[in-house]
């Protein structure tokens, strides 16, 4: 297994070169063992997956944290923590958050600035800024210091203000962060506005962008980092519901399509011996 600190320098690294790198989010320990064979070079914890895996549309900070430690016991590869809004609105809550998925494995960490009640979705500004302060002081306090990632939310819960966006990823930026992220942004248009207005690396999700924009297009836009959040667990969830409806209508269409049990034992043999 990689040292953490070997681990976090390799993915402070991905960051600082000049092409993106993709961050596809596993959501256990054989997917995660499936993306490192399939020679990505870092991984992200998806919330919404590990809810998923419980049968439930949120898991619970602890559940977040195990299935944190899951993955990186599972995978040599740099992973990035999706810790949500930290479970606490106070700043001192959100760094006990950060210490403790330091204590998991992470080498990144996610935090966003949604509340977690719809009613009221996104925190005011200064708290929302303080709350990054504090995820920042926490970070750099730990032995090996991760790389923070900082999310505005607007975009997902109805406030489609882009400059309102932008001006939090500007404070989140002055307030020491080491990645930018406005998920939900979905043109090329909008995705250059955010790189060109700060100053740090921004990370672009493509599970709520344009399908057709390609790698390349957001690597001419300065987009440092690509990840996909819980597409790739929704879209094993959609192919399960579509065999589960052949089946409960009596047709067995998709077996041809499933993936050969030797091919998963080789990926799986081929990972324990590495």
């Amino acid at each position: 297994m990689t040292d953490q600190a070997t681990s976090a320098a390799h993915f402070r690294a991905l960051h600082e070169r000049s092409e993106p790198f993709l961050l596809p989010n596993p959501w256990d320990a054989g997917t995660a063992r499936l993306l490192t064979g399939l020679g990505f070079e870092a991984l992200a914890t998806t919330s919404m997956g590990v809810a998923n895996m419980f049968g439930r549309t949120r898991a619970s900070r602890q559940e977040i944290l195990d299935n944190c430690r899951a993955i990186v016991d599972a995978t040599p590869l740099p992973v990035n923590a999706d810790l949500e809004n930290g479970f606490a609105d106070d700043p001192a809550g959100m760094a006990e958050m950060i210490e403790d998925a330091g204590a998991a494995g992470a080498v990144g960490m996610s935090i966003e600035d949604h509340t977690g009640d719809n009613r009221s979705p996104i925190y005011d500004f200064g708290l929302a800024v303080e709350r990054v302060r504090a995820a920042v002081d926490a970070a750099r306090a730990l032995p090996v210091p991760p790389v923070l990632t900082a999310r505005a939310e607007n975009l997902l819960y109805g406030i489609h203000d882009l400059d309102d966006t932008i001006k939090r990823l500007q404070a989140f930026d002055a307030a020491g962060a080491d990645v930018l992220y406005a998920p939900g942004l979905r043109t090329l248009d909008q995705m250059r506005a955010v790189v060109s207005s700060v100053g740090k690396p921004v990370n672009v999700v493509m599970g709520f962008a344009d399908p057709s924009i390609t790698l390349d297009q957001l690597a001419e836009i300065g987009v440092r980092r690509v990840s996909i959040g819980a597409a790739l667990n929704r879209l094993a969830l959609q192919s399960f519901i579509d065999g589960a409806r052949q089946m409960r209508a009596g047709r067995f269409g998709f077996v041809p399509d499933i993936l050969p049990v030797a091919e998963l034992h080789r990926a799986f043999t081929r990972r324990q011996a590495d």
